[in-house]
């Protein structure tokens, strides 16, 4: 009986292990250069060439421009934001979630969008106008943040997309996560629609 406990825990620490030891998704922004078959090549924002194996079944999300009058107390959103020195956070753009997605990547944590920057996703608690911005509170389920959301600021929406949708000069994001070969991999893209470039 020792013995199986003995193993049973041997077990468990080497896939406690390996969950630990895998590596992070990278997050990649920037423009189909090529897609052949499953294998997308993507041109980032800083110039690199990047080469992502699609999986069989990758599904294809379209973000397409919205409306700030749409958010409204209830609404599901994320923002990629600036922190201000009154501890309130400056929006780079909302992404407002189709409603079956709602809960996806809930609270405030660092995002890579810009040096500094943070993502909140969250249900809006409340939101105001102020001139012409407006100011979201965010409630997320360990607090909530204000968020100022300046005139201009990108606001935007998700739908299905096609795989037709990918093709060069297409403006994408795609979360690729290495394989142990070092092979970057992926199961969704996000693409722009109509050359819109998707502002997360």
């Amino acid at each position: 009986m020792r013995a199986c406990r003995l193993l049973l825990v041997i077990v468990v620490s080497l896939l406690c292990a390996q969950v630990l030891a895998q590596p992070a998704a990278r997050r990649i922004r920037g423009d189909i250069a090529s897609i052949e078959g499953p294998k997308l090549h993507v041109v980032t924002r800083t110039g690199d060439k990047v080469a992502i194996e699609l999986n069989d079944k990758y599904s294809v999300s379209a973000v397409v421009p919205a409306d700030v009058a749409t958010i409204k107390p209830g609404t599901y959103v994320g923002t990629a934001t600036m922190p201000q020195p009154d501890g309130t956070q400056r929006a780079l753009e909302v992404l407002i979630f189709p409603e079956a997605a709602r809960g996806s990547g809930e609270g405030h944590y660092p995002w890579d969008l810009q040096p500094g920057s943070m993502m909140t996703n969250a249900t809006v608690a409340q939101i105001l106008s102020v001139d012409q911005a407006h100011r979201m509170t965010l409630k997320y389920k360990d607090g909530e943040q204000t968020v100022a959301v300046p005139a201009g600021a990108p606001i935007v929406t998700l739908e299905p997309g096609d795989r037709a949708m990918l093709k060069p000069g297409a403006h994408v994001i795609v979360s690729a996560t290495p394989r142990a070969d070092g092979v970057l991999t992926a199961s969704r893209v996000t693409v722009g629609k109509d050359g819109l470039v998707p502002p997360m």
